[in-house]
């Protein structure tokens, strides 16, 4: 499983300014090829992954304010997010490779992972959008 990832650098620096057309041309909502396929399914987890990074930035601004109205000895609301969201990345990313291994070797695996990583990286953004004050 890591050797796809390792693979993923020296793919890029094969494409090189091939990859932005590629890009253009692909219509996720019709895509059918694999290359296509797994392409949009990381293109989906890049998105959410954005979307993570703004909610985890505010809600660390809201537990920092909490952190400020508290003495000093009872601060580490910020601490324990941080914490938390290591933790949480690491779960991520081997419950993930744990579900990519349903099409381990195969041309799938790869979207498969990416498919996962959307999904839980979605869920992740909501809580942290509610402990920031702002979710639904």
């Amino acid at each position: 499983m890591r050797e796809i990832w390792m693979l993923a650098p020296a793919l890029a620096l094969a494409l090189g300014a091939a990859a932005p057309a590629f890009a253009q041309e692909v219509d996720c909502a019709n895509a059918m090829a694999q290359m296509e396929m797994t392409f949009c399914a990381e293109q989906d987890w890049q998105r959410a992954d954005r979307d993570l990074n703004d909610a985890y930035k505010a809600a660390m601004a809201q537990m920092k304010s909490v952190d400020a109205a508290l003495p000093k000895d009872q601060q580490g609301a910020a601490g324990h997010l941080k914490a938390a969201q290591r933790a949480w990345v690491t779960f991520r990313d081997e419950a993930c490779a744990a579900e990519g291994y349903l099409m381990h070797g195969g041309s799938a695996e790869p979207m498969v992972i990416y498919g996962c990583r959307a999904s839980l990286t979605r869920e992740r953004a909501a809580g942290l959008w509610q402990l920031a004050g702002q979710g639904e």
